[in-house]
């Protein structure tokens, strides 16, 4: 009677080559972790840490980078930003000038240089003959006015027309036509005086003023001026003398030529008729 075909018998040493076997397979291959996610394997070689440096030497780098540090500053040293020096800085330093007629010209030619074909450039040009003497810095206003209008007197009796003035002082601000108006004491004689700015009177009631008698002495500032001249309030029919408070400066040193909107107001009111009479000869400019 036969056997069943029993399983082939497997030798000792050929059961423990297969085992060997799966477990260097199971080495080799990368494991995965519940996220599904590969281990490195154990053959994987270890990344080297950094080799940690020494505190001596931390120290020669840091004291290495500040040394020269220090000496890219000693050789490219930061230049200081120079402040912008205003006019009144200047000024302040500066010893005062008496102005010249030269100073005036000079003010109108730059300013209407770009402003006037070179024909009308020509017509603007001042000879020295009209200009008054020039106030050497030694004058009050009233001893000023009796060296350059000796004959006030006679002029002050032969006006006789409103509307006008043959004595016109410009100065930069009101406070200023009031400082003026007390200087006038010992010129003025019996001369009647007008103040002429925009301080707290309107331009129609000054109007009125100059229509309702005659005025002798105009006192006032540059843009007042030309809006009296523009409303026909102010002619400059009898002006015979023109000063113009050029030296005077402010609490910052400014002259009135030294103040932008002041020297556009004055270089516009020349412009009007002054420098047209100073041509022909009826008016003389003064700088005070």
């Amino acid at each position: 009677m036969m056997q069943p075909n029993s399983p082939p018998h497997l030798d000792v040493s050929d059961k423990e080559e297969e085992v060997e076997e799966k477990k260097s397979l199971s080495e080799q291959q990368p494991t995965q972790t519940k996220t599904g996610k590969k281990r490195k394997g154990l053959t994987e070689p270890l990344a080297k840490a950094p080799k940690k440096k020494k505190a001596g030497q931390k120290e020669s780098i840091v004291v290495q980078e500040k040394e020269q540090d220090d000496a890219d500053k000693a050789a490219n040293p930061k230049k200081k930003r120079r402040k912008k020096k205003t006019i009144t800085d200047v000024l302040a330093v500066s010893e005062p000038k008496a102005g010249r007629p030269a100073d005036l010209q000079k003010t109108v030619i730059d300013y209407f240089s770009d402003k006037r074909s070179v024909i009308e450039m020509e017509e603007l040009k001042l000879k020295d003959s009209n200009f008054l003497t020039c106030n050497d810095l030694t004058h009050s206003l009233s001893s000023y006015l009796k060296e350059v209008c000796p004959k006030w007197a006679k002029v002050q009796k032969q006006h006789t027309e409103k509307n006008s003035v043959p004595l016109l002082i410009v100065c930069s601000s009101a406070l200023r036509t009031i400082e003026l108006i007390k200087q006038l004491t010992t010129f003025k004689g019996d001369a009647k005086v007008m103040k002429l700015f925009a301080k707290h009177i309107k331009v129609e009631e000054q109007v009125k003023l100059l229509q309702k008698g005659i005025t002798h002495i105009g006192v006032g500032t540059p843009a007042r001026l030309q809006a009296l001249i523009e409303k026909e309030g102010l002619s400059l029919q009898s002006l015979t003398h023109l000063v113009l408070d050029w030296n005077w400066r402010d609490v910052k040193y400014r002259r009135m030529a030294d103040i932008p909107e002041v020297k556009v107001d004055l270089l516009k009111l020349l412009d009007t008729g002054a420098l047209k009479g100073c041509r022909e000869g009826k008016v003389k400019i003064g700088l005070f």
